[in-house]
């Protein structure tokens, strides 16, 4: 009996996973082209350049994806409406390099993510070859950040004399009385997010700078103050037990009042980066085995929920947010004459 071959529709979460790339490439080929037209340092344009050949060529591909779907393309970011090309640098280049180390590493997140949740053979194609192109960036840019002295590693521990074993309910234990020791998959959480959180500050005090509407730089400023407080946080967990913090870049801020990128791009990246920052600190949530991590994780997802919140508003306000593919709404359907 023959094989009866037919066409496979994208499901909703291949189609999330090239409308969200699309989003965010799109918004990534904006900051590169103004970050490589104002480098100055060779390597670092090397590396800048690299990573917007990738972002190119997958908004080339989303789109033959979506074209032969008949699906929209999504309207993103474009050099043309959202990069003034003439604007200083906003941005020291040892930033960009700070700054892409951490996109490259939600980037990897979220192309396997993609890969997981595909079905159809072209779409795991597709988001595997992504994730060989962001797995070979990343090495790219961890060789010149340690070249150039500037990678934050975790924090040092000593290597245990031995295997052991929990033998005490005390290792869970956190709000009262002594704690234990940090374990190394807590430090490494903790490290992870405080390095996306110092990125995050950076961003916030150079795009509260440029920025011209008021409703929308109060916002910057009060992120900044938000990632302040919450750095300073986990900054104090590894402090006790004599743990060294990641560097902040804050002083790579250029002092340039001119802004590089349009005030659309500069809300979107921040809310697009606070939503990210809520999943890692639920996966910080999960690999933490004393109950006062979880719980300052909790309140630290809690606040920057309601910050994301207010951003979204903001969004909507000035006509900035771009809906995702939805749904059929089949009661409106239903009622359509």
């Amino acid at each position: 009996m023959e094989n009866i071959s037919h066409p496979v529709e994208l499901s909703s979460a291949e189609i999330a996973n090239l409308w969200t790339q699309y989003i965010n490439d799109s918004l990534s080929i904006c900051i590169l082209t103004h970050s490589i037209a104002k480098a100055k340092d060779e390597e670092i344009k090397d590396i800048l350049t690299f990573a917007l050949s990738l972002a190119e060529s997958h908004i080339e591909k989303i789109t033959e994806f979506m074209n032969e779907e008949n699906f929209p393309i999504p309207k993103g970011f474009s050099i043309e409406e959202d990069v003034n090309i003439q604007s200083p640098p906003l941005f020291t280049d040892t930033f960009m390099m700070v700054y892409m180390h951490v996109m490259t590493l939600l980037g990897l997140t979220g192309y396997a993510g993609a890969v997981a949740t595909s079905a159809r053979s072209d779409q795991i194609t597709y988001f595997v070859q992504c994730n060989k192109e962001t797995m070979e960036l990343y090495e790219r840019i961890a060789k010149l950040m340690l070249k150039k002295g500037i990678y934050s590693k975790p924090p040092r521990i000593n290597t245990p004399k031995e295997v052991e074993f929990v033998n005490n309910q005390h290792y869970l234990s956190g709000w009262f009385g002594k704690k234990r020791p940090l374990s190394a998959v807590e430090i490494s959480g903790i490290s992870f997010n405080m390095v996306k959180i110092i990125v995050k500050v950076v961003l916030e005090i150079g795009f509260g700078q440029v920025c011209q509407t008021e409703d929308v730089k109060k916002y910057f400023q009060r992120g900044k103050k938000i990632c302040e407080k919450q750095f300073g946080m986990l900054s104090s967990t590894l402090t006790k037990d004599e743990l060294a913090s990641p560097a902040s870049w804050v002083s790579e801020v250029t002092n340039s009042t001119v802004a590089p990128y349009s005030e659309k791009l500069m809300l979107n990246h921040i809310v697009i980066l606070i939503s990210a920052a809520i999943g890692y600190y639920g996966a910080g949530v999960s690999v933490s085995q004393r109950r006062d991590l979880a719980l300052e994780y909790t309140r630290l997802m809690a606040e920057v929920g309601l910050y994301a919140e207010d951003g979204s508003q903001l969004l909507i306000k000035y006509g900035w947010l771009e809906q995702p593919p939805l749904a059929d709404d089949w009661e409106k359907l239903a009622n359509m004459k």
